[in-house]
């Protein structure tokens, strides 16, 4: 199974990133193809007490690679991608990678 992981820098203005994010974003992304299960984790503190190195973290399960770059490239996945400069203010990271259970 492979994994695209969005993670999200602190934004400027947390409460406006969650409102956008709960109702605009999060349905844009729940259209896209392909997705076998997404979770997502809002991150409190590092381990040490410390402000967490980021933000959010979003992860949409896949069966391959292939599916991934399908998921990107279809109307769905363009429209969320798209979306992100709209509240993503502390800027944001795509990773791509295989799960291991």
């Amino acid at each position: 199974m492979h994994k695209l992981t969005l993670l999200y820098g602190h934004p400027a203005n947390p409460e406006a990133f969650e409102e956008h994010y709960l109702h605009t974003h999060l349905p844009l992304a729940a259209k896209m193809e392909g997705v076998l299960r997404l979770e997502l984790t809002k991150f409190h503190a590092a381990p040490d007490g410390s402000k967490p190195a980021f933000y959010r973290m979003a992860e949409l399960y896949y069966p391959g690679q292939v599916e991934i770059e399908k998921s990107l490239r279809s109307p769905s996945g363009q429209a969320a991608a798209g979306d992100l400069p709209n509240f993503a203010t502390g800027g944001y990271t795509f990773i791509i990678g295989t799960a291991e259970f």
